[in-house]
């Protein structure tokens, strides 16, 4: 992770002995294309299906996340692919084509341009099955549907303290387009970002920074031209 992420996390496990009254997030926002070639062998992972779950499928409750995050998923409009075989849930992805609003800080996240860029995030893989067809199984999928909404890019926020969906991001060919850091402290929450808004301080909760993320080709022109 280097040093100072490490020295962050460091200091995020010393704050979580405080419970949730302090708590300390740094977020990677990454991009990554939406890919047109499949992730598998055309003659692996046929066993594996990818459908749509409901809001009020019974398989929710095997999400290792609270029901109440999972509903405010659904209420953003968010949608759900599970990877299953057979009937086992191997796996999901959340999808948003607009606005995500972050459940573990405050802040919203706004994929940039609109109509052409969507919002990935909570990419769960079962440990069981993080080794196998899984995974690019489900992605493929993703591909898919992002594909037949004409999204050209999808960009996510990823934990600097998780090594494992770095690594996984960057073999998807993600590239780094900022980072975020936020203190939270009772009802206050200071960011600190290398992207606008770049500095804010929230005292209650309806005061949230929102962030836009805009595809790497703007980040290499200066002028912004391309949008």
């Amino acid at each position: 992770m280097g040093l100072i992420n490490t020295l962050l996390y460091g200091a995020e496990r010393l704050l979580s002995l405080f419970g949730n009254k302090v708590s300390l997030y740094k977020y990677y926002l990454v991009a990554q294309p939406v890919s047109s070639t499949s992730q598998l062998p055309e003659h692996r992972g046929h066993s594996i299906y990818v459908r749509q779950i409901q809001q009020h499928e019974s398989v929710l409750k095997h999400f290792p996340r609270p029901q109440e995050v999972i509903q405010s998923h659904y209420r953003q409009d968010a949608i759900c692919l599970g990877a299953f075989k057979k009937d086992e849930l191997l796996g999901y992805a959340w999808i948003l084509l607009d606005t995500y609003e972050e459940d573990e800080v405050r802040c919203f996240f706004v994929p940039i341009p609109e109509g052409v860029s969507a919002w990935d995030f909570d990419i769960y893989l079962y440990p069981k099955h993080r080794i196998g067809f899984a995974f690019p199984r489900l992605w493929d999928e993703v591909n898919a549907y992002l594909r037949n909404h004409n999204s050209e890019w999808t960009m996510s926020r990823i934990s600097a303290f998780n090594k494992g969906s770095l690594v996984s991001h960057q073999k998807l060919g993600a590239r780094l387009l900022g980072s975020a850091l936020f203190l939270v402290v009772g009802s206050w929450q200071l960011m600190l970002a290398t992207v606008s808004p770049f500095i804010h301080l929230s005292m209650k909760q309806r005061s949230v920074p929102t962030i836009r993320a805009y595809p790497p080709r703007h980040y290499d022109d200066p002028e912004g031209n391309h949008y």
